[in-house]
């Protein structure tokens, strides 16, 4: 019971001022102002003592009489524009300035202290602190701590710094934390990927910072999400809810987070010398373990029982495949009807009717994807050999595909077709001539279009004559043509002789030279 409750009770039954100051302990001066204003309120000594303790101190006393004061109505009507001037940077305003402004229109306004005094409880009720309520397994907050680790090379003696990565799950404070190399892109990507793996699960929001890995501009209202992050949520099932630009408030926990991981792994850390990236993260591993399993102080739990019983059971679960990082770009088609993709060093082909066209390129560690507008996509295994062309027959012109089958079995099938003397003649051709094959692709090709040119009859005399005079070239073939020389030929077969014993041997002739002599 309140001091003023007990005054109370004891004025009502009759007590003088001197038993009640000596009952409760209150001064005497206390009580007859306690009682003089008692005499003039509106309410009986009943109606006051079932109000409660805060309501009936506020009868007795009114406050302080400063925010009663006309002075502070005057002054509360300008704090928004005073602090509107105090924080744009061009007017190159300070407090005292800006008081001796205010004493100017206000002689018998605020001292500097009391004028302060105001502007700081203004400007602090105009940027109140909300209370987030959170959901199981709804958002992660990631960020990279300022302060670097690192580890010695043991080969060449350097150290090597290293960036940080820090998370937390929002509902139950569940920490992660790993070493990469740098804050860029690829790092960024590979260390979230070992935090979802950690957690074996994903939640429904990431909220990063605002740093290039994740979005390349940031805007309060429209922030542009990186490409590859975006890329990776929808991979993964997760969307994209970067903070705003400078208000920290957004993600205190992680950032409280972080100042846990500097007090339980780096002063831990601090003595132990690394000398490679896994070594370093295998003890950032085990002192963070230690961490989520530390009994917290205001909870009766730990980080990962709370973690383990209601958040992890509402993640979703991580998708089958392993994310992989897309890269986009924009080529224009060869004429050879190829792109080259200058990361590689590498040409692959497209079909040939998208000859001088743009196409988008988007290209991962293992396949490149080739897209034009209103085309199905070419997609081809990704070749790291620097020249090397990677071609698919189909996507070449008639032209070019019959180049590429060229070999003497190709053109012997194609002579058979046309005529069989022509088919007899490359086979003796490739056969017997000491010449490689590549060198005889042009024969064939220029006898083909004499053989269409030709009328039949001539072009298979002239055929048969080069059988029989074992000229296989396109010249003799086209001289014989074009000079007409066999217009009056006839062919016959040339038919053995008969055997007999009419035959005059080499014992014949050696007796023959004896008589001679």
């Amino acid at each position: 019971m309140s001091q003023i409750k007990q005054m109370l009770q004891l004025f009502k039954s009759g007590k003088g001022i001197k038993t009640i100051v000596r009952l409760t302990g209150l001064a005497r001066n206390t009580v007859k102002s306690y009682i003089a204003k008692l005499e003039k309120m509106p309410f009986s000594i009943d109606q006051l003592l079932v109000l409660d303790d805060p309501v009936l101190e506020t009868h007795f006393h009114a406050g302080n009489p400063a925010y009663s004061d006309n002075r502070f109505e005057a002054i509360k009507q300008l704090m928004d524009g005073y602090i509107r001037e105090l924080e744009n940077p061009k007017n190159h305003l300070t407090r005292h300035a800006l008081w001796q402004e205010y004493l100017s229109e206000h002689p018998n306004g605020y001292r500097y202290s009391q004028f302060c005094f105001h502007l700081n409880q203004h400007q602090t009720a105009r940027n109140p602190s909300m209370v987030l309520s959170s959901v199981p397994a709804e958002r992660l907050l990631v960020d990279f701590a300022g302060d670097t680790l690192c580890y010695v090379d043991i080969n060449t003696g350097e150290i090597i710094q290293c960036q940080v990565f820090v998370a937390c799950l929002q509902h139950t404070d569940y920490a992660f934390a790993i070493a990469v190399r740098s804050q860029s892109t690829e790092d960024f990507i590979y260390a979230l990927a070992c935090c979802l793996r950690q957690l074996g699960g994903v939640p429904s929001l990431l909220i990063p910072d605002n740093l290039k890995s994740a979005v390349i501009t940031s805007n309060r209202y429209e922030p542009r999400i990186n490409q590859v992050l975006q890329d990776m949520g929808n991979h993964y099932g997760f969307t994209v809810v970067p903070t705003r630009v400078k208000k920290p408030k957004d993600k205190a926990l992680v950032e409280n987070q972080v100042k846990l991981i500097y007090h339980r792994v780096y002063a831990k850390l601090r003595k132990q010398v690394f000398h490679s990236l896994g070594e370093l993260n295998q003890a950032i591993t085990e002192k963070v373990l230690d961490h989520n399993q530390t009994r917290m102080q205001q909870h009766p739990f730990t980080r990962e029982e709370r973690f383990l019983s209601i958040e992890q059971p509402c993640l979703k679960p991580l998708p089958d495949t392993v994310f992989q990082i897309k890269h986009y770009t924009e080529l224009k088609v060869a004429k050879n009807n190829h792109i080259y993709l200058a990361r590689d060093k590498h040409y692959y082909s497209v079909p040939y009717q998208w000859i001088g066209s743009k196409v988008k390129v988007i290209y991962t560690q293992t396949l490149v994807s080739i897209f034009a507008p209103h085309q199905e996509p070419i997609i081809h295994i990704r070749s790291l050999t620097q020249g090397g062309y990677t071609t698919l027959k189909g996507h070449l012109c008639s032209t070019h595909q019959h180049y590429l089958d060229r070999s003497p079995h190709y053109y012997i099938e194609l002579a058979k077709g046309k005529t069989e003397v022509l088919g007899q003649l490359f086979e003796r051709m490739f056969n017997q001539t000491s010449r490689p094959p590549e060198q005889l692709y042009r024969t064939c090709e220029g006898m083909l279009q004499l053989q269409r040119k030709t009328a039949h009859d001539i072009f298979e005399k002239a055929c048969h004559l080069a059988l029989g005079e074992e000229q296989y070239s396109y010249r003799f073939v086209s001289n014989v043509i074009t000079r007409k020389t066999i217009s009056d030929m006839t062919f016959q077969t040339t038919k053995p002789l008969p055997e007999h014993e009419n035959i005059l041997g080499s014992q014949y002739f050696k007796s023959q030279l004896e008589i001679n002599f």
